[in-house]
């Protein structure tokens, strides 16, 4: 959806890291005796010309007599064919063994054993135990946390990392140290502010996060028809937002969500997911949703996900969620039972061992059939085909020559700190002071718990990053720093280090203050109680603000949205930066922008709310539309109206951009499928179901022209919402995001954008009974600073009946 942006980056090099291997070899070599110096060149030589063969190949080997000649081993026969004759040589003892994360090896067969669980949210992780860094591997490249790579809005940059991630996840499994599959990206709405997991999406809104989902997952697989460079996993399926607050948590919750809210905004990155991004994987969530386990449900993965979106792959369950609707929801009177509804609900993989200890029972119990196992196993089977890992050798693959040079080389490291540059957004900039001068801010006060953050900067569901620049080394390469943290930690409980911040900031020509949360704070297991910063940040910097001799400057580390309307204020306070946790790179990222290195272009994928939003909203309610009666406020920009700090999709630069409306339509008229006859509605205002409409080619085409008239060259974010016609009732949004679009415009320059908008997919809404349609009549438009009204109108065939 976005236009390609892609950066310079320094050509591939020396691998930046490979001093870990050897540390110190040229000072060896003057100590040693040339004996042990010729074995130690013997020794890099044979490592450099190994560290792309697989330690232990998956399976069919091809110096195995006893399996070479076996159809399943034979890459030129089709993969259903192939994954047919394996099924048909397993034992069901053998199979039981293979539905579970750590698949057991069929030594007969030639199977290794495999760890299906890998992790790579934004970058290579060893959360899961499928990835081991190694002094081989001692890290890979840690992009931005999720939250703030999607305020680029930028899908090609999204791709880019994808491609980045499994370059060196390829090259890791090369080398025997990580798998293939990937359970990756996390995908749900971030519908409460004070989800500890929330960092880990792509915001509030469906439509972003569908086509986050979509980018990164295709940057992942690849592109090579039927094979996949590695599987990606798209979770957790579905309405799972909640961790741990007030008491419940998701092991026990029981989501009750409308079908309406389904449909409309929980489903549609899963959706968009499985069907524009063929991803190879869906994960069912811990929690119930309306009194069944997302794991246990029939209507959700076999006749939603599988049949409905046409997944291609298979599906997971979160890691013991089989055991935990069985345990803790007491689903199920038996063990054996829990299994058999799993895997009859379309369950093919269990992360945990529940189905490995119990599946077996459950047919000799004539609770499950045989087939119905088998049924499974062909969805795993035939990913791990995909992957190529009944193949051989991965050497002799099309990734089989990725190795260590190839994971935190210069290349991955600039896209790191590129879109780091790309998500921190900018809140607030009164003069405007910022960008800052070095010739005129020699000296910058740093402070601020956040100020040398390293492992922060990464979020959660994070490796081992190739190295850090936190915010003090940044803003040293532009400026000589005075460095106070003012609090121990985002805990900030004391005001013991105040005085010594308050008197940096007396001495400096400008104060950066570098504020926000941890993991400690909003992680997963842990949610937000409230939405000021914690302990006595505020406090801190308030009072560094008003000593400050210079202009202070706000940057917040966070994933969810923060209250600072206290600094939104404060005239005092000139600028205020929003970098989520932006990664390896981020303390670089953040300084380019204050000095104006990089003009920013972010914008928020969230809306920020005031500390009083919370009072009538239990994160255990649901609904999306707010309710006046129950003084029910709406969640996310697109059904609540009232007080926000900043909404959804702000963000500043240090340009200034014009909109203007080359190209639209007035009207548009939508064709019906079949020859039906006009009918009048049963409903006050008149839509067509979109199951009734001619939906394939049926879109809406603008041209914008983005005219830069600033003095800097820019990156503009164009946001195009839609508004349906009034008089819907309960149906109708605020408004909601139909296109975003990344377009890069010289100082004075003028670009013009074309905007396709799929009228059925971004102009229907969804009423009370979970049915899309499309409302006809004047829908209103915001395309950046311009207003436009296309009328949508029923073809001569008319309207069908409700």
């Amino acid at each position: 959806m976005a236009t390609p942006i892609l950066y310079n980056v320094p050509s591939l090099g020396h691998h930046p890291r490979s001093h870990l291997l050897f540390p110190s070899l040229p000072q060896m070599s003057s100590t040693f005796s040339p004996l042990l110096n010729l074995i130690a060149v013997f020794l890099l030589l044979f490592l450099v010309r190994h560290t792309c063969e697989a330690r232990d190949p998956f399976a069919c080997d091809p110096k195995n007599g006893a399996t070479e000649n076996m159809p399943f081993c034979k890459a030129s026969l089709a993969i259903p064919e192939r994954v047919k004759d394996l099924v048909g040589r397993l034992t069901l003892q053998e199979k039981v063994r293979l539905l579970v994360n750590n698949a057991a090896a069929v030594p007969r067969l030639g199977m290794k054993g495999y760890e299906w669980w890998s992790e790579a949210l934004h970058g290579v992780s060893n959360v899961g135990p499928g990835v081991k860094f190694n002094a081989q591997f001692p890290g890979a490249t840690s992009f931005p946390q999720v939250i703030t790579t999607a305020a680029s809005f930028n899908a090609s940059l999204w791709e880019a990392i994808g491609q980045v991630v499994s370059d060196e996840a390829r090259a890791m499994y090369n080398g025997g140290t990580a798998g293939l599959t990937y359970w990756s990206p996390n995908v749900n709405i971030f519908r409460d502010p004070r989800w500890g997991r929330g960092q880990e999406t792509p915001g509030e809104d469906p439509v972003l996060a569908g086509t986050y989902a979509a980018s990164y997952v295709r940057g992942l697989q690849g592109t090579d028809g039927n094979r996949l460079k590695v599987a990606a996993c798209c979770k957790h399926f579905t309405a799972y937002d909640l961790d741990n607050w007030n008491g419940m948590d998701r092991f026990h919750f029981n989501a009750q969500v409308s079908k309406q809210d389904i449909e409309e905004t929980f489903d549609v990155p899963f959706r968009m997911c499985v069907s524009e991004g063929k991803v190879a994987s869906v994960m069912c969530s811990y929690n119930q949703v309306n009194g069944v386990p997302t794991c246990a449900d029939p209507n959700l993965l076999k006749k939603t996900v599988r049949g409905l979106w046409q997944l291609d792959g298979y599906i997971v369950s979160d890691c013991d969620s089989v055991g935990v609707f069985y345990d803790n929801q007491h689903y199920t009177p038996t063990p054996e039972e829990a299994a058999a509804d799993a895997i009859k609900a379309g369950l093919d993989l269990d992360c945990g061992p529940f189905l490995a200890v119990h599946t077996q029972n459950a047919v000799e119990k004539g609770l499950l059939s045989e087939a119905d196992v088998n049924g499974a196993l062909v969805n795993t089977l035939t990913v791990q085909m995909r992957l190529g890992m009944f193949d051989g050798e991965p050497s002799a693959h099309a990734y089989g020559k990725l190795g260590p040079k190839d994971v935190c080389k210069p290349a991955h490291q600039e896209l790191a700190l590129e879109a780091a540059r790309q998500g921190i957004v900018l809140l607030k900039n009164t003069g405007p002071v910022l960008p800052l001068s070095p010739q005129r801010h020699h000296t910058v006060a740093v402070i601020g718990p956040n100020s040398k953050a390293t492992v922060t900067m990464i979020g959660n569901y994070a490796g081992v990053a190739c190295g850090y620049t936190n915010p003090l080394q940044g803003i040293g390469r532009y400026a000589k720093t005075i460095h106070q943290l003012g609090c121990e930690n985002v805990a900030c409980k004391n005001d013991k280090l105040f005085g010594s911040a308050i008197n940096a900031a007396r001495q400096a020509d400008a104060t950066v203050l570098v504020m926000g949360l941890d993991q400690s704070i909003e992680a997963e297991t842990v949610d937000r109680t409230g939405l000021l910063l914690p302990g006595r940040q505020q406090d801190l910097v308030s009072k560094v603000a008003a000593a400050s001799k210079g202009p202070t400057i706000l940057v917040i580390m966070s994933g969810g949205s923060v209250d600072i309307t206290f600094a939104k204020n404060n005239p005092r306070i000139v600028g205020i930066l929003w970098a989520g946790y932006p990664g390896q790179a981020g303390g670089a990222a953040i300084a380019d922008i204050l000095f104006g290195t990089t003009n920013p272009g972010g914008k928020l994928p969230v809306t920020w709310y005031p500390q009083e939003y919370l009072t009538k909203l239990p994160m255990t309610n649901m609904a999306m539309r707010g309710s006046k009666s129950a003084g029910y406020p709406g969640r996310t920009y697109r059904f609540y109206n009232g007080p926000v700090v900043y909404p959804f999709g702000h963000g500043l630069t240090y340009t200034h951009f014009v909109h203007t409306l080359a190209s639209a339509p007035t009207v548009v008229s939508v064709p019906l499928n079949g020859h039906r006859r006009a009918n009048v509605t049963n409903i006050s205002n008149r839509a067509i179901r979109v199951t009734h409409a001619r939906c394939d080619k049926l879109s809406i085409s603008l041209e914008v022209d983005i005219k830069n008239v600033g003095s800097r060259d820019g990156t503009h974010t164009l946001l195009v919402f839609s508004a349906p016609p009034a008089g819907f009732g309960h149906w109708a949004l605020e408004k909601q995001l139909v296109a975003f679009e990344k377009i890069h415009v010289p100082a004075k320059g003028l670009q013009r954008v074309g905007v396709n908008i799929h009228v059925c997919k971004l102009l229907s809404v969804v009423d009370k009974s979970g049915i899309r349609r499309i409302p006809l009549g004047e829908h209103s438009f915001n395309i950046g600073d311009v207003k436009h009204s296309v009328s949508l109108q029923a073809a001569a065939l008319g309207i069908i009946k409700s």
